[in-house]
C-alpha cells in the first residue's frame, strides 16, 4: 500500500537529481488529475525544476493543450501506448522541459472493458535528447483497488519509473 511519505521520498529524490543535472520535468496527466504534479511540487524549491504541468482529462484537452492527434483516440483509444507517447512528447515540447511523464488510464469504478479493464493505466516517459529530438518509453500496468487506490498506485509508479530514468542519466 502506497502512502504519502513514500510519494514525498520519491519526489525529493527526483528533485535532487534534477537539480544536480540542471534539468526540468513536466507532467501530462489524465486519470491522476494532477496528482503527480502535486506531489512533485509539494517539495520546497521545486520551482527550480518543475515549471508547469498539464491536466488533460478530456480528449479535447489532450489535443488542444499538448497536440495529441484526434485519429489516435479513434484508432487506439485514450488509454493506449500511442496516446501516452504523444502526451509525453507534446508536454515535453510545450513546457520546454527535459523530462516528461504522461498517464492515461481507467480508474473506475466504471469505464472498463474486457480489453481494458478498470485499473488499466498507460504511462509515457519522454526525454529530450541532445539533438532536440525526444526518446519515449511507454509502460502499461493493471492496478487493483478502488478509484483512489488506482490513482495513488499510478502516481507512485510514475514517480518510481521517472526516478529510474533520471538516475540513469546521472550515472
Amino acid at each position: 500500500m502506497v502512502d504519502e511519505k513514500q510519494l514525498e521520498i520519491l519526489s525529493i529524490q527526483i528533485g535532487k537529481l534534477l537539480l544536480q543535472q540542471g534539468k526540468t520535468v513536466t507532467t501530462a496527466e489524465s486519470c491522476t488529475g494532477g496528482w503527480i504534479a502535486k506531489v512533485l511540487t509539494d517539495i520546497a524549491g521545486s520551482s527550480a525544476y518543475f515549471h508547469r504541468g498539464f491536466v488533460t482529462y478530456s480528449n479535447d484537452a489532450k489535443h488542444q493543450m499538448i497536440g495529441v492527434q484526434n485519429e489516435l483516440f479513434q484508432q487506439f483509444g485514450a488509454v493506449s501506448a500511442q496516446v501516452v507517447s504523444e502526451m509525453a512528447t507534446g508536454a515535453l515540447k510545450e513546457a520546454a522541459a527535459d523530462y516528461a511523464v504522461s498517464v492515461s488510464g481507467i480508474a473506475g469504478p466504471d469505464g472498463g472493458s474486457i480489453e481494458k479493464p478498470v485499473g488499466t493505466v498507460w504511462f509515457g516517459f519522454a526525454q529530450k535528447q541532445a539533438d532536440g529530438s525526444s526518446d519515449v518509453i511507454t509502460k502499461q500496468c493493471l492496478f487493483q483497488g478502488d478509484r483512489n487506490q488506482v490513482r495513488l498506485e499510478s502516481t507512485c509508479y510514475a514517480l518510481e519509473f521517472l526516478l529510474q530514468i533520471i538516475s540513469k542519466k546521472s550515472s
